[in-house]
């Protein structure tokens, strides 16, 4: 579908670039933040989806609080384009094997450390590879930066999937991890959760559903399939999501509540979306029909984050925003990282 047959309004984000501005866009909360924080910053684990632009939203942040403040970022950098995009936002990239305990004792300190580290596809069939990294990992950065705040990037796949009536599931459900990569990130946490205790480390654990990009994310799993004529699975009924971007304002500010015994905290989407009605936005906007597949299960994967809104307001992009934007990003042919989520996995096997 041609870009301009598009019927519901002016194209917003037309690249990645502005794609990435957007989400590195700091708020006047995002810079009081930044004023009232202390120390330099290390995010380890940069490269993946959500690193590059919480590193720039840090960066911009400090900048605009006048702090000199040093942000760095680390990874092994397999996407060899990430470093200098990285250096040309003012962030210092440091290329490191965080598994090698040798490589990760000479990294800097830092007072601010955000863990974002980990491994989720390709974890059946790889077990003992995703325990290294979701669980071994964590040990060493525990140990190497007790004496920092740690954010720990978690998931809400340490919930059990719960009935749909019911809300989405609390900072204070009972965990119930399924299947080896949930149990591994619930391993990640009590990991981080001991340093909290036997060193008096401050942290905070997010545990995250879903981060929204143009590129991935479930809505755009969905549009893809609207868009391509094939079902949407309704294995999965219903679903939270987030706006990368709020996302990464969340993680910085929850530097200042890393606590010991450790914070936890539910980030997404005030809103419990149908994947039913998800399809239909996209099937309105490309004007084509929805076809779907399997039957709308009682229960979901959910979370209830009321706590994170209510400290940190809420999200400053809606779920119509993001469906429009992504609709507009798929018909004109945007790029896309072609890394399915699975959202609809119901059995913990990824």
């Amino acid at each position: 579908m041609p870009l301009q047959d598009l019927s519901w309004g002016e194209m917003k984000i037309k690249d990645q670039q502005q794609l990435e501005e957007r989400m590195s866009r700091p708020t006047e909360a995002d810079i009081e933040a930044m004023r009232a924080m202390e120390g330099d910053v290390l995010i380890l684990g940069v490269g993946g989806k959500m690193g590059p632009t919480l590193a720039q939203l840090i960066r911009r942040s400090a900048d605009a609080a006048e702090k000199k403040i040093r942000v760095m970022g680390v990874a092994r950098f397999s996407d060899k384009t990430i470093p200098d995009a990285l250096r040309s936002h003012g962030v210092e990239p440091i290329a490191c094997d965080l598994l090698e305990p040798e490589k990760l004792a000479k990294l800097p300190d830092a007072e601010n450390v955000i863990f974002m580290a980990a491994r989720k596809f390709g974890t059946t069939g790889s077990e003992h590879l995703s325990w290294a990294i979701n669980t071994q990992l964590p040990a060493l950065v525990a140990d190497r930066y007790h004496d920092s705040r740690i954010v720990c990037f978690s998931s809400g796949n340490v919930y059990p999937l719960v009935p749909v009536v019911q809300g989405g599931a609390t900072e204070k459900t009972l965990v119930a991890p399924q299947g080896e990569y949930a149990q591994s990130v619930l391993g990640r946490e009590r990991i981080f959760e001991h340093a909290s205790y036997r060193w008096g480390t401050r942290v905070a654990l997010l545990r995250l559903n879903y981060a929204i990009d143009l590129r991935y994310g479930v809505l755009v799993d969905i549009a893809r399939a609207v868009f391509e004529r094939r079902p949407i699975d309704l294995r999965m009924p219903l679903v939270n999501v987030i706006w990368q971007g709020d996302a990464n304002s969340v993680c910085m500010r929850s530097l200042a509540h890393c606590a010991s015994p450790a914070f936890i905290l539910n980030l997404t989407g005030p809103e419990t979306l149908s994947t039913r009605w998800i399809a239909e936005q996209f099937a309105e906007r490309f004007g084509r029909e929805a076809s779907f597949a399997g039957e709308e299960s009682q229960s979901a994967l959910l979370n209830n984050a009321a706590k994170c809104h209510r400290l940190f307001g809420y999200p400053t992009v809606t779920p119509e925003e993001m469906i429009d934007w992504i609709a507009q990003w798929i018909a004109a042919g945007g790029a896309l990282s072609n890394k399915p989520t699975h959202f609809q996995t119901r059995d913990g096997r990824f």
